[in-house]
Protein backbone atom coordinates (compact mmCIF):
# COMPACT_ATOMS: atom_id res chain seq x y z
CA UNK A 1 0.00 0.00 0.00
CA UNK A 2 2.17 2.83 -1.06
CA UNK A 3 -0.15 5.64 -3.47
CA UNK A 4 1.39 8.18 -5.57
CA UNK A 5 -1.19 11.12 -6.91
CA UNK A 6 -0.56 12.04 -10.22
CA UNK A 7 -3.39 10.77 -12.57
CA UNK A 8 -2.58 9.01 -15.57
CA UNK A 9 -2.57 10.90 -18.38
CA UNK A 10 -1.59 14.25 -16.21
CA UNK A 11 1.97 14.96 -16.34
CA UNK A 12 2.54 11.14 -17.72
CA UNK A 13 0.93 9.65 -20.59
CA UNK A 14 -0.41 6.65 -21.30
CA UNK A 15 1.91 5.59 -23.63
CA UNK A 16 4.57 5.55 -21.30
CA UNK A 17 2.62 4.23 -18.08
CA UNK A 18 2.20 1.09 -20.71
CA UNK A 19 5.34 0.98 -21.88
CA UNK A 20 7.33 0.02 -18.37
CA UNK A 21 10.29 -2.04 -18.76
CA UNK A 22 10.41 -3.08 -14.89
CA UNK A 23 10.78 -1.13 -12.06
CA UNK A 24 13.11 1.00 -13.17
CA UNK A 25 10.17 2.48 -15.12
CA UNK A 26 7.60 1.70 -12.37
CA UNK A 27 6.58 4.20 -10.56
CA UNK A 28 6.74 3.50 -6.34
CA UNK A 29 3.80 3.99 -3.83
CA UNK A 30 4.50 6.29 -0.77
CA UNK A 31 2.08 6.07 1.31
CA UNK A 32 -0.71 3.17 2.52
CA UNK A 33 -4.73 2.92 2.83
CA UNK A 34 -4.91 2.81 6.78
CA UNK A 35 -8.46 0.48 6.29
CA UNK A 36 -7.54 -2.93 6.22
CA UNK A 37 -3.68 -2.19 6.95
CA UNK A 38 -2.26 -4.66 9.83
CA UNK A 39 0.33 -3.21 12.36
CA UNK A 40 2.49 -6.16 12.15
CA UNK A 41 5.98 -5.88 10.61
CA UNK A 42 7.08 -8.03 7.56
CA UNK A 43 5.88 -6.85 4.42
CA UNK A 44 4.83 -3.54 4.31
CA UNK A 45 3.28 -0.36 1.86
CA UNK A 46 7.16 -0.30 0.55
CA UNK A 47 7.01 -3.32 -1.24
CA UNK A 48 4.59 -2.16 -3.52
CA UNK A 49 5.14 -1.10 -6.91
CA UNK A 50 2.87 0.83 -9.08
CA UNK A 51 1.95 3.02 -12.04
CA UNK A 52 1.01 7.17 -11.07
CA UNK A 53 -2.56 7.24 -9.66
CA UNK A 54 -2.74 3.82 -7.85
CA UNK A 55 -2.85 3.11 -4.35
CA UNK A 56 -2.46 -0.39 -2.38
CA UNK A 57 -3.43 -1.74 0.88
CA UNK A 58 -2.51 -5.37 2.57
CA UNK A 59 -5.63 -6.93 3.33
CA UNK A 60 -4.34 -9.85 5.01
CA UNK A 61 -1.20 -11.35 6.20
CA UNK A 62 -1.12 -15.60 6.59
CA UNK A 63 -1.41 -16.79 10.02
CA UNK A 64 -2.97 -13.64 11.40
CA UNK A 65 -6.12 -12.35 12.31
CA UNK A 66 -7.97 -10.75 9.30
CA UNK A 67 -8.16 -7.15 10.30
CA UNK A 68 -12.05 -6.35 11.15
CA UNK A 69 -12.96 -9.83 11.81
CA UNK A 70 -12.06 -12.73 14.12
CA UNK A 71 -10.65 -15.24 11.27
CA UNK A 72 -7.13 -16.11 11.63
CA UNK A 73 -5.91 -15.87 7.35
CA UNK A 74 -4.38 -19.35 6.50
CA UNK A 75 -1.10 -19.29 5.15
CA UNK A 76 -0.18 -19.31 0.91
CA UNK A 77 -2.66 -17.58 -0.09
CA UNK A 78 -3.20 -18.41 -3.73
CA UNK A 79 -5.67 -18.30 -6.98
CA UNK A 80 -9.09 -16.08 -6.51
CA UNK A 81 -12.01 -14.66 -7.44
CA UNK A 82 -14.32 -12.11 -6.39
CA UNK A 83 -18.42 -12.60 -6.75
CA UNK A 84 -21.27 -9.76 -6.28
CA UNK A 85 -22.76 -9.73 -3.09
CA UNK A 86 -26.81 -10.03 -3.71
CA UNK A 87 -27.72 -8.99 -0.34
CA UNK A 88 -25.48 -5.54 -0.38
CA UNK A 89 -25.97 -3.67 -3.51
CA UNK A 90 -22.15 -2.72 -3.98
CA UNK A 91 -20.84 -4.93 -1.87
CA UNK A 92 -18.85 -8.48 -2.41
CA UNK A 93 -16.96 -11.25 -1.67
CA UNK A 94 -12.85 -12.56 -2.24
CA UNK A 95 -12.47 -16.09 -2.59
CA UNK A 96 -8.91 -17.27 -1.88
CA UNK A 97 -7.67 -20.43 -2.04
CA UNK A 98 -4.57 -21.76 0.19
CA UNK A 99 -1.60 -23.85 -1.23
CA UNK A 100 -1.19 -25.71 2.14
CA UNK A 101 0.26 -29.54 1.60
CA UNK A 102 -2.57 -32.07 3.67
CA UNK A 103 -4.10 -28.62 5.46
CA UNK A 104 -5.35 -26.49 2.47
CA UNK A 105 -8.61 -24.73 2.29
CA UNK A 106 -10.36 -21.71 0.64
CA UNK A 107 -11.28 -18.26 2.68
CA UNK A 108 -13.87 -15.86 1.95
CA UNK A 109 -13.43 -12.00 2.90
CA UNK A 110 -16.81 -9.71 2.49
CA UNK A 111 -16.21 -6.45 0.99
CA UNK A 112 -18.81 -3.27 1.90
CA UNK A 113 -19.41 -1.15 -0.87
CA UNK A 114 -16.57 1.24 0.55
CA UNK A 115 -13.86 -1.56 0.06
CA UNK A 116 -13.89 -2.21 3.54
CA UNK A 117 -13.68 -5.72 5.36
CA UNK A 118 -16.36 -6.61 6.98
CA UNK A 119 -16.26 -10.44 7.67
CA UNK A 120 -14.38 -13.50 6.56
CA UNK A 121 -14.42 -17.46 7.09
CA UNK A 122 -13.44 -20.86 6.01
CA UNK A 123 -15.56 -22.11 3.05
CA UNK A 124 -13.57 -25.51 2.15
CA UNK A 125 -11.78 -27.23 4.64
CA UNK A 126 -10.18 -31.01 4.77
CA UNK A 127 -8.49 -30.59 0.96
CA UNK A 128 -5.20 -30.19 0.19
CA UNK A 129 -2.85 -28.28 -1.57
CA UNK A 130 -5.67 -25.71 -3.11
CA UNK A 131 -4.10 -23.96 -5.82
CA UNK A 132 -5.66 -22.20 -8.41
CA UNK A 133 -9.72 -22.77 -9.37
CA UNK A 134 -12.17 -20.53 -11.40
CA UNK A 135 -15.52 -18.63 -10.95
CA UNK A 136 -18.67 -19.88 -12.36
CA UNK A 137 -21.51 -18.26 -13.82
CA UNK A 138 -23.87 -19.62 -11.13
CA UNK A 139 -21.93 -17.88 -8.50
CA UNK A 140 -19.54 -20.39 -7.27
CA UNK A 141 -15.61 -20.87 -6.62
CA UNK A 142 -13.97 -23.98 -8.15
CA UNK A 143 -11.09 -24.82 -6.08
CA UNK A 144 -8.40 -27.03 -7.53
CA UNK A 145 -5.83 -29.61 -5.77
CA UNK A 146 -2.26 -29.81 -7.01
CA UNK A 147 -1.15 -33.12 -6.51
CA UNK A 148 -1.52 -36.42 -8.00
CA UNK A 149 -4.81 -37.88 -8.06
CA UNK A 150 -6.16 -34.58 -6.49
CA UNK A 151 -9.72 -33.10 -7.48
CA UNK A 152 -11.84 -30.21 -7.78
CA UNK A 153 -13.88 -28.61 -4.81
CA UNK A 154 -17.40 -26.31 -5.33
CA UNK A 155 -17.59 -23.39 -2.73
CA UNK A 156 -20.04 -21.13 -1.61
CA UNK A 157 -18.37 -17.77 -1.66
CA UNK A 158 -21.40 -16.10 0.36
CA UNK A 159 -21.17 -18.36 3.96
CA UNK A 160 -19.34 -20.53 6.36
CA UNK A 161 -19.65 -23.66 4.59
CA UNK A 162 -17.78 -27.12 3.55
CA UNK A 163 -17.42 -27.73 -0.66
CA UNK A 164 -18.30 -30.17 -2.26
CA UNK A 165 -16.09 -32.39 -3.89
CA UNK A 166 -16.76 -32.82 -7.96
CA UNK A 167 -14.83 -36.31 -8.62
CA UNK A 168 -16.38 -36.34 -12.68
CA UNK A 169 -13.93 -33.66 -13.18
CA UNK A 170 -11.34 -35.82 -13.40
CA UNK A 171 -8.38 -37.02 -10.18
CA UNK A 172 -5.01 -35.56 -11.52
CA UNK A 173 -2.94 -32.64 -10.62
CA UNK A 174 -5.53 -29.48 -11.23
CA UNK A 175 -4.16 -26.24 -11.41
CA UNK A 176 -7.16 -24.06 -12.80
CA UNK A 177 -11.13 -24.19 -14.14
CA UNK A 178 -12.58 -21.68 -16.41
CA UNK A 179 -16.14 -22.15 -17.40
CA UNK A 180 -16.24 -21.39 -20.99
CA UNK A 181 -19.68 -19.80 -23.16
CA UNK A 182 -19.97 -23.52 -24.32
CA UNK A 183 -21.03 -24.73 -20.97
CA UNK A 184 -17.80 -26.49 -20.91
CA UNK A 185 -15.22 -26.24 -18.13
CA UNK A 186 -11.40 -26.23 -19.41
CA UNK A 187 -9.08 -27.55 -17.06
CA UNK A 188 -4.84 -27.18 -16.51
CA UNK A 189 -2.99 -29.68 -14.98
CA UNK A 190 0.67 -28.77 -13.77
CA UNK A 191 2.66 -31.75 -14.21
CA UNK A 192 5.78 -31.29 -16.76
CA UNK A 193 3.39 -33.58 -19.31
CA UNK A 194 -0.01 -32.36 -18.09
CA UNK A 195 -2.85 -32.65 -20.18
CA UNK A 196 -5.36 -29.76 -21.83
CA UNK A 197 -9.36 -30.80 -20.59
CA UNK A 198 -12.42 -29.76 -20.63
CA UNK A 199 -15.54 -31.61 -18.97
CA UNK A 200 -19.32 -31.74 -20.14
CA UNK A 201 -21.99 -31.52 -17.29
CA UNK A 202 -25.06 -34.05 -17.95
CA UNK A 203 -26.74 -30.89 -17.14
CA UNK A 204 -26.29 -27.47 -16.92
CA UNK A 205 -24.34 -26.18 -14.25
CA UNK A 206 -24.52 -29.45 -12.43
CA UNK A 207 -21.32 -30.65 -11.89
CA UNK A 208 -21.88 -34.23 -10.46
CA UNK A 209 -21.44 -36.13 -13.69
CA UNK A 210 -20.50 -35.66 -17.11
CA UNK A 211 -18.21 -36.04 -19.49
CA UNK A 212 -14.46 -35.54 -18.98
CA UNK A 213 -12.52 -35.28 -22.57
CA UNK A 214 -8.58 -34.55 -23.25
CA UNK A 215 -7.08 -32.76 -26.12
CA UNK A 216 -5.40 -34.74 -28.56
CA UNK A 217 -3.74 -34.09 -31.88
CA UNK A 218 -0.55 -33.81 -33.57
CA UNK A 219 0.95 -30.74 -32.09
CA UNK A 220 0.85 -28.51 -29.20
CA UNK A 221 -0.46 -26.00 -31.75
CA UNK A 222 -3.17 -26.64 -34.25
CA UNK A 223 -6.61 -29.43 -34.58
CA UNK A 224 -7.43 -30.53 -31.60
CA UNK A 225 -9.51 -33.86 -31.69
CA UNK A 226 -11.18 -34.70 -28.08
CA UNK A 227 -11.60 -37.53 -26.67
CA UNK A 228 -13.07 -39.31 -23.72
CA UNK A 229 -10.89 -40.07 -20.65
CA UNK A 230 -11.73 -43.75 -20.03
CA UNK A 231 -11.47 -43.33 -16.17
CA UNK A 232 -11.23 -40.06 -14.87
CA UNK A 233 -10.79 -41.23 -11.22
CA UNK A 234 -7.35 -42.60 -12.98
CA UNK A 235 -7.13 -45.74 -11.19
CA UNK A 236 -4.00 -46.76 -12.18
CA UNK A 237 -2.87 -45.10 -15.20
CA UNK A 238 -2.99 -40.86 -15.05
CA UNK A 239 -5.53 -39.03 -17.04
CA UNK A 240 -2.60 -37.50 -19.28
CA UNK A 241 -1.38 -41.40 -20.07
CA UNK A 242 -4.79 -42.57 -20.89
CA UNK A 243 -5.60 -41.84 -24.58
CA UNK A 244 -3.16 -42.12 -27.71
CA UNK A 245 -2.11 -38.82 -29.31
CA UNK A 246 -2.77 -36.63 -25.87
CA UNK A 247 -0.87 -33.26 -26.80
CA UNK A 248 1.35 -32.76 -23.50
CA UNK A 249 1.78 -29.30 -22.09
CA UNK A 250 4.76 -28.77 -19.37
CA UNK A 251 2.84 -27.58 -16.15
CA UNK A 252 -0.35 -25.99 -16.85
CA UNK A 253 -0.97 -23.10 -14.74
CA UNK A 254 -4.06 -20.68 -15.48
CA UNK A 255 -6.99 -20.63 -17.48
CA UNK A 256 -9.86 -18.29 -18.27
CA UNK A 257 -12.10 -17.52 -20.94
CA UNK A 258 -13.50 -14.45 -23.03
CA UNK A 259 -15.87 -14.72 -25.75
CA UNK A 260 -15.26 -18.46 -27.60
CA UNK A 261 -11.40 -18.18 -26.13
CA UNK A 262 -9.37 -19.89 -23.76
CA UNK A 263 -6.33 -18.75 -22.87
CA UNK A 264 -4.28 -21.15 -20.66
CA UNK A 265 -0.30 -21.07 -20.00
CA UNK A 266 1.86 -23.19 -18.86
CA UNK A 267 5.31 -22.53 -16.98
CA UNK A 268 7.39 -25.70 -18.14
CA UNK A 269 8.00 -23.16 -21.02
CA UNK A 270 7.00 -19.60 -20.64
CA UNK A 271 3.95 -20.00 -22.34
CA UNK A 272 0.56 -18.87 -23.13
CA UNK A 273 -1.83 -20.57 -25.15
CA UNK A 274 -5.16 -19.53 -27.15
CA UNK A 275 -7.66 -22.33 -27.41
CA UNK A 276 -10.64 -21.09 -30.16
CA UNK A 277 -14.14 -23.01 -29.43
CA UNK A 278 -14.76 -22.01 -33.36
CA UNK A 279 -12.02 -23.58 -34.85
CA UNK A 280 -11.15 -26.26 -32.23
CA UNK A 281 -7.44 -25.43 -32.59
CA UNK A 282 -5.04 -24.07 -30.10
CA UNK A 283 -2.11 -21.05 -31.05
CA UNK A 284 0.93 -20.19 -29.41
CA UNK A 285 -0.43 -16.53 -27.88
CA UNK A 286 3.01 -15.60 -26.16
CA UNK A 287 6.51 -17.09 -25.37
CA UNK A 288 9.22 -15.56 -23.01
CA UNK A 289 12.56 -15.38 -24.72
CA UNK A 290 15.75 -13.71 -23.54
CA UNK A 291 15.01 -10.12 -22.11
CA UNK A 292 10.95 -10.46 -22.38
CA UNK A 293 9.38 -9.10 -19.43
CA UNK A 294 7.10 -11.85 -18.55
CA UNK A 295 8.97 -14.94 -16.94
CA UNK A 296 7.53 -17.68 -14.99
CA UNK A 297 3.91 -17.47 -16.44
CA UNK A 298 1.27 -18.65 -13.44
CA UNK A 299 -2.29 -17.74 -12.80
CA UNK A 300 -4.01 -15.68 -15.49
CA UNK A 301 -7.41 -13.74 -15.55
CA UNK A 302 -9.02 -12.10 -18.52
CA UNK A 303 -10.32 -8.74 -18.43
CA UNK A 304 -12.72 -8.67 -20.63
CA UNK A 305 -13.90 -4.99 -20.77
CA UNK A 306 -10.30 -4.36 -21.96
CA UNK A 307 -9.50 -7.72 -23.98
CA UNK A 308 -6.41 -7.53 -22.42
CA UNK A 309 -4.94 -10.66 -20.59
CA UNK A 310 -3.16 -10.53 -17.07
CA UNK A 311 -0.37 -13.04 -16.14
CA UNK A 312 1.19 -13.04 -12.32
CA UNK A 313 4.68 -14.09 -12.43
CA UNK A 314 5.83 -16.92 -10.56
CA UNK A 315 9.29 -16.12 -9.09
CA UNK A 316 11.18 -13.58 -11.78
CA UNK A 317 11.33 -9.87 -10.90
CA UNK A 318 7.53 -10.90 -9.58
CA UNK A 319 5.19 -8.62 -11.81
CA UNK A 320 1.94 -9.04 -13.07
CA UNK A 321 1.70 -8.35 -16.93
CA UNK A 322 -0.88 -7.55 -19.08
CA UNK A 323 -1.09 -8.92 -22.82
CA UNK A 324 -2.88 -6.66 -25.07
CA UNK A 325 -4.61 -7.89 -27.92
CA UNK A 326 -2.16 -6.56 -30.28
CA UNK A 327 0.32 -8.73 -28.13
CA UNK A 328 1.92 -5.97 -26.43
CA UNK A 329 3.13 -6.39 -22.95
CA UNK A 330 2.76 -4.42 -20.02
CA UNK A 331 3.90 -4.43 -16.20
CA UNK A 332 0.82 -3.04 -13.69
CA UNK A 333 2.13 -4.10 -10.47
CA UNK A 334 5.24 -5.04 -8.82
CA UNK A 335 6.78 -6.15 -5.25
CA UNK A 336 9.84 -6.20 -3.86
CA UNK A 337 11.63 -8.12 -0.96
CA UNK A 338 9.60 -10.80 -1.60
CA UNK A 339 12.54 -13.66 -1.93
CA UNK A 340 11.49 -17.35 -2.94
CA UNK A 341 7.60 -16.21 -3.56
CA UNK A 342 5.36 -16.15 -6.42
CA UNK A 343 2.34 -13.28 -6.97
CA UNK A 344 -1.28 -14.99 -7.07
CA UNK A 345 -4.63 -14.64 -7.97
CA UNK A 346 -5.03 -11.39 -9.83
CA UNK A 347 -8.94 -11.08 -9.91
CA UNK A 348 -10.70 -7.61 -9.62
CA UNK A 349 -13.77 -6.68 -7.74
CA UNK A 350 -17.06 -6.89 -9.03
CA UNK A 351 -17.07 -3.24 -10.31
CA UNK A 352 -13.59 -3.20 -12.25
CA UNK A 353 -12.14 -0.71 -9.58
CA UNK A 354 -10.14 -3.09 -6.94
CA UNK A 355 -7.20 -5.44 -8.17
CA UNK A 356 -6.66 -8.05 -5.65
CA UNK A 357 -3.76 -10.48 -5.72
CA UNK A 358 -1.05 -11.87 -3.43
CA UNK A 359 2.24 -12.86 -2.80
CA UNK A 360 2.34 -16.41 -2.13
CA UNK A 361 4.72 -16.16 0.42
CA UNK A 362 5.36 -13.00 1.03
CA UNK A 363 7.03 -11.84 4.50
CA UNK A 364 5.18 -11.47 7.61
CA UNK A 365 5.67 -10.61 11.42
CA UNK A 366 9.35 -8.95 12.57
CA UNK A 367 10.44 -13.14 11.80
CA UNK A 368 9.53 -12.45 8.19
CA UNK A 369 8.36 -15.69 8.12
CA UNK A 370 6.85 -16.66 4.85
CA UNK A 371 3.40 -16.96 5.40
CA UNK A 372 1.82 -15.37 2.78
CA UNK A 373 0.39 -11.54 1.98
CA UNK A 374 -2.89 -10.15 -0.18
CA UNK A 375 -3.20 -6.84 -1.45
CA UNK A 376 -5.61 -4.69 -2.66
CA UNK A 377 -4.83 -2.13 -5.27
CA UNK A 378 -7.78 0.71 -6.29
CA UNK A 379 -7.09 3.32 -9.09
CA UNK A 380 -7.93 4.68 -12.42
CA UNK A 381 -8.13 0.87 -13.96
CA UNK A 382 -10.59 1.75 -17.03
CA UNK A 383 -7.39 4.53 -18.40
CA UNK A 384 -4.57 2.29 -17.46
CA UNK A 385 -6.01 -1.12 -19.44
CA UNK A 386 -8.33 1.11 -22.13
CA UNK A 387 -11.44 -0.41 -20.87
Amino acid sequence: MHEHHVNVGAGVSRRAVLKWSGAAGMLALTGALPACAPSSSGASATDLVLADGFIGRIVARGGEIVPGTNYRYPIFPDGAATFADAEVPGGWFYTVNHEIPGAGGVSSLRFAPDGTVVDAFSIARNTSLNCAGGATPWGTWLTCEEFDWGTVWECDPTRPSKAIRRPALGAFAHEAAAVAQDGRIYLTEDRRNGAFYRFTPTAPQDLSAGLLEVACGSDQVGSVTWVEVPDPAAQPIPCHDQVPNTIHYSGGEGVDTDGDLVWFTTKGDNSVWEYSLTTESIRLRYRASAGSILKGVDNLLADRPSGRVLIAEDGDDMQIVTIAPDDTLSPIAQLHNHPGSEMTGPTFSPDGKHLFFSSQRGPVGSAKLPFGVTYQVTGPWDQLLDR
